[in-house]
């Protein structure tokens, strides 16, 4: 699931006992660190990690997002500001 963020200080000041929500405004949002995070989700899960790194690179950042959110919103919440990012889930 991608939802707005809620409270301008998540971005500064992450819920630390919510392990499971990532701020796409952030540091943790940057492509390198949704990649690794995907990796690690989906050898955790079963899921094919190489599969789902190709599926991810093989666009633009909203795809790599929106890709990530198909294969793990059940288990991770993105929270964004972007209006971009928002209207493309």
């Amino acid at each position: 699931m991608i939802r707005r963020t809620k409270d301008r200080d998540l971005v500064m000041y992450p819920r630390p006992w919510i392990h499971n929500i990532i701020n796409l405004d952030c540091v943790q949002g940057n492509a390198n660190n949704l990649l690794a995070t995907a990796m690690n989700l989906a050898n955790q899960v079963g899921l094919d990690s190489d599969k789902i790194i190709v599926e991810m690179k093989s666009g633009d950042y909203t795809n790599l997002v929106k890709t990530f959110d198909k294969y793990f919103g059940n288990y991770v919440i993105l929270e964004t500001t972007n209006e971009e990012l928002l209207n493309a889930s």
